[in-house]
């Protein structure tokens, strides 16, 4: 088939209110012969042109319902460019991590690798308009049979959430609307903490004097693990008995400061000895920065017969040490740098050992009121009163 052809004007048929259908003639350009295309066009003015959209359908009640669309489009402001409905999933997540590497987020690198490995392969190639319920519903059961937490599925569909949201909010619009992503139930938070008996085992078997550091200040202020990981010796105030964070440093971009306890600033002290003020804190025997120390923490644990413990419980104990040892909220809260009380509370856990001391306690009132519990029966008890 000769696919050399020009187009060949004609005239469209105008409908009511704004807007014309009409099907275009090509001439071939060997043959010259002219030939009406199958489908029905439609024409529409915007922004001061006109807007041509190929219907792919030969029936002109559908293109006159989608030209009647369009035009409601346009007046309420959810018109998409034609072009912009073919848009493939690839160009929305594109687009998504230019924002996130515009507004230095610091999840960009675990986003893309999440993008990359699982969420590409499926959806990369295929148009934004296609991504149905349908299709999520078989993301999830594929990346279910691959053995794929809850969890893990909600972040990497939360991935193509935010990047339809932000095509949506564009303007002009990439996409006509966002599609309902399904939410999976997810596992309550864990509750694991170190008490202080845990703590002295850990203590007790670990022999690295960065790995003892960085467990006092975990457990006496609850710093995360990259917070620690990245600290200079320049944050180090040995002079005022202070440890500061810099701003864009912390999870939530806020810069903090804490005082140094007698253990943190005897431990720190071993770390930043004859090192430069732009030196990390924690170092390897051979000076490297230490960036991983699964294959450390894990001979800790091990050690210390605490195998399923999470050098991030050290956070979670902090934060319930501080409240349990009356440190105000709002001050205990300022330190260990969490930005909503609600994601503090959800660290300050209770434990049975809380609930016992708490059922002593409602025991121990010194005006607490007497009753006599073995006499159930009425009667008894006003023949006792009788006599």
């Amino acid at each position: 088939m000769n696919m050399m052809t020009v187009e060949v004007e004609r005239p469209a048929r105008r409908e009511r209110g704004s807007g014309s259908i009409y099907r275009p003639r090509y001439r071939d350009c060997k043959t010259k012969e002219v030939h009406e295309c199958r489908f029905f066009w439609i024409k529409y003015p915007r922004n001061g042109g006109s807007v041509r959209e190929n219907t792919h359908s030969d029936k002109i009640t559908v293109a006159r319902e989608i030209l009647k669309n369009r035009i409601g489009e346009i007046a309420t402001g959810n018109f998409v460019e034609p072009k912009a409905r073919k848009m493939l999933v690839s160009e929305l997540v594109d687009a998504l991590l230019r924002e996130y590497g515009n507004n230095d987020r610091k999840s960009l690198k675990l986003v893309e690798q999440k993008w990359k490995k699982h969420v590409k392969p499926v959806f990369g190639q295929m148009r934004a308009a296609d991504v149905t319920t349908d299709a999520l519903d078989s993301y999830i059961a594929k990346r279910k049979e691959e053995k794929a937490e809850n969890a893990t599925i909600n972040r990497e569909l939360a991935i193509l959430r935010h990047a339809f949201f932000l095509a949506y909010r564009s303007k002009p619009r990439k996409v006509q609307e966002v599609p309902p992503f399904p939410r999976l139930k997810e596992n309550p938070p864990r509750a694991g903490f170190v008490d202080d008996a845990h703590y002295k085992k850990l203590c007790d078997n670990c022999a690295e004097p960065w790995l003892r550091a960085m467990l006092a200040v975990a457990y006496s202020f609850g710093f995360r693990k990259g917070e620690l990981l990245n600290l200079r010796v320049r944050q180090v105030d040995l002079l005022n008995r202070t440890l500061t964070l810099d701003a864009g440093e912390t999870k939530n971009g806020e810069g903090r400061s804490v005082k140094l306890t007698n253990e943190t600033y005897t431990l720190l002290c071993q770390c930043v000895v004859r090192k430069q003020p732009g030196d990390f804190v924690f170092t390897w025997k051979d000076g490297g920065a230490v960036k991983d120390f699964r294959v450390a923490w894990a001979k800790l644990v091990k050690a210390s017969s605490l195998p399923e413990l999470l050098f991030h419980d050290l956070r979670r104990s902090a934060v319930r040490n501080m409240i349990r040892r009356g440190v105000p909220q709002v001050v205990a809260q300022r330190i260990s740098g969490h930005k909503t009380v609600a994601v503090f509370n959800r660290y300050n856990i209770v434990s049975e050992s809380d609930l016992a001391e708490a059922a002593l306690r409602i025991e121990s009132r010194k005006d607490a009121v007497h009753f006599d519990l073995t006499l159930t029966n009425p009667s008894e008890r006003e023949q006792k009163s009788a006599n």
